[in-house]
């Protein structure tokens, strides 16, 4: 229901039950003693369209108010401008997207940040990391591609113990999989492009603040960097969200069902999705997720050559790099989303050569069985 209703008023001029598309760069003062009274003066800093979509992802998020960026890349380094500096230190998971990876390597550490790429699913890990100069705890869950899990409540149990801010990328799992901030986190990262969007259609990030206090770095942190989204994206992405909840449970359950077809394909030496009894985190999984549902997203590892398999896939399967669209997407992740990683580092949190992503679609399963078993076979 809030996903559909939260944050949305009908226009009081028109009665018009969608949002509008507010697109202009400036808004006219009454006069100077009433500057700013109806909270927008330039679309760099606030704009109406753009700030309806924040109230509610913070709303579906359980947060207190978000900022929406242009990507999730956007959110991710917003994050860490706005709460570290030169000689600060980051823990921070050795598996992630590779996007985080390569700006914490190429970008901060470059400018005097410290990172410590440590194994979450301990969160002794997490704590023996912690250093005098660590500001921030940056946690992954699922991540992305390896789907192990972060215990949450045990690592943001850690950071409040430190006086550290705990953030989580929750992309893979959205807020009707797990929403962060209900286990102790301060800060959640979404990559609105993924399942928020879900269509394939636009891009954008999200970063959601527990408090008004951090709400009011990361705001600032927006408006310096101009990294706002535009208004027509955010009128879009008001609209695509709705239906995530539909979504989600259907990519859930054909995920469910793909994943026990591949434990049993001969050409398959293993599976990961977090529904599945052989998830060495499972019970973790059943804990922390939502409603018994799991994600869209799994991975395989192919006995064969990974780049014949994508280049024998079939429709319904698309071969891109994006993930959680109504389209099912797969994806070699060594050649492609993990290629910038150094291959040692790679290898080391799991992503073989023969590691296949599966961002799992809408499409009946059986189709999309057919055509995993038609490419496999080939190989």
């Amino acid at each position: 229901t809030d996903v559909v209703h939260g944050g949305v008023v009908p226009c009081e001029k028109t009665g018009a039950i969608l949002t509008p598309v507010y697109m202009s760069t400036t808004f006219v003062q009454e006069s100077v003693d009433k500057y700013l009274e109806k909270g927008y003066s330039y679309s760099r800093t606030n704009n109406p369209t753009v700030k309806m979509l924040e109230e509610k992802v913070a709303k579906i998020e359980n947060g207190y108010d978000s900022i929406c960026v242009s990507t999730g890349m956007a959110a991710t380094a917003s994050c860490i401008n706005a709460f570290m500096n030169t000689g600060d230190h980051c823990v921070i998971t050795n598996c992630s997207y590779g996007g985080t990876n390569r700006i914490c390597r190429e970008q901060f550490m470059p400018l005097g940040m410290e990172f410590s790429f440590v194994d979450f699913t301990d969160p002794k890990n997490v704590e023996a990391a912690i250093k005098p100069n660590t500001k921030l705890i940056f946690s992954e869950s699922p991540t992305n591609p390896t789907l192990t899990l972060a215990d949450l409540d045990a690592i943001s149990e850690i950071a409040q113990k430190h006086g550290i801010l705990h953030v989580c990328d929750s992309t893979f799992a959205t807020p009707y999989v797990c929403r962060p901030l209900d286990h102790g986190c301060d800060l959640t990262i979404q990559s609105l492009t993924k399942y928020y969007d879900g269509l394939n259609i636009g891009t954008g990030g999200a970063l959601v603040a527990k408090t008004p206090e951090l709400y009011e770095r990361i705001k600032l942190i927006q408006n310096m960097h101009g990294n706002i989204m535009a208004p027509m994206t955010a009128f879009l992405m008001l609209q695509t969200m709705k239906t995530m909840g539909l979504r989600i449970r259907q990519q859930s359950a054909s995920a469910m069902k793909i994943a026990t077809f591949l434990e049993s394909h001969p050409k398959v030496s293993k599976v990961v999705y977090p529904g599945l009894a052989s998830h060495p985190q499972k019970e973790l999984a059943d804990r922390q997720h939502r409603d018994g549902l799991h994600g869209g997203m799994l991975w395989f590892d192919v006995k064969g050559d990974p780049i014949k398999l994508m280049d024998n896939i079939k429709r319904p399967w698309t071969l891109c790099e994006n993930l959680g669209a109504t389209e099912s997407i797969i994806t070699a992740c060594a050649v492609m989303t993990h290629a910038n990683m150094i291959r040692e580092d790679r290898l080391k949190v799991g992503i073989t050569d023969g590691f296949i992503r599966i961002s799992v679609g809408i499409e009946d399963p059986n189709d999309l069985i057919r055509g995993l078993d038609d490419a496999l076979n080939q190989l």
